[in-house]
């Protein structure tokens, strides 16, 4: 990637919204870039490069607050993998949990749905709809 790039082709070669990288920027994840005369912005390869590092982090679940804090600790002069290893165990504990109240409410879907093929429909008496309407909780789980 050539140096003094322009936000919409960075854009462009990281499948990223420019607006992304404004926020990106106002947000302290990304350093501000020179500007020409007229201001526009202009990045470089490390702008790229870091870019890169918080698609991948995203992708691996991590929220932005905790990206900043990863990329402070290396600005800081530290190296942050012990700090992103305890972050993904914290994600997978997460996820398990999230997993386990997601099957317990399918299981118990799938139960009542499967009551519903043996019961008549009171259509009649429902305000909207019975099946709905007589089911015995009032919302599900954390949606994910």
């Amino acid at each position: 990637m050539a140096a003094g790039m322009f936000i919409g082709k960075l854009a462009e070669q990281l499948d990223l919204n420019p607006k992304t990288i404004r926020y990106y920027e106002q947000v302290g994840l990304l350093s501000a870039p020179e500007r020409t005369e007229s201001g526009y912005r202009l990045y470089g390869k490390e702008d790229a490069n870091r870019l890169r590092f918080i698609k991948k982090a995203k992708a691996m679940g991590l929220s932005l607050v905790e990206i900043k804090e990863i990329i402070d600790l290396r600005q800081e002069g530290q190296i942050p993998c012990r700090h992103v290893r305890a972050l993904l165990a914290a994600k997978v504990a997460d996820l398990s949990q999230r997993i386990q109240a997601l099957t317990v409410f399918r299981d118990e879907l799938a139960r009542y749905a499967a009551q519903l093929e043996d019961e008549a429909s009171s259509a009649a008496e429902a305000v909207i709809c019975g099946h709905i309407e007589r089911y015995p909780k009032g919302s599900q789980p954390n949606q994910v």
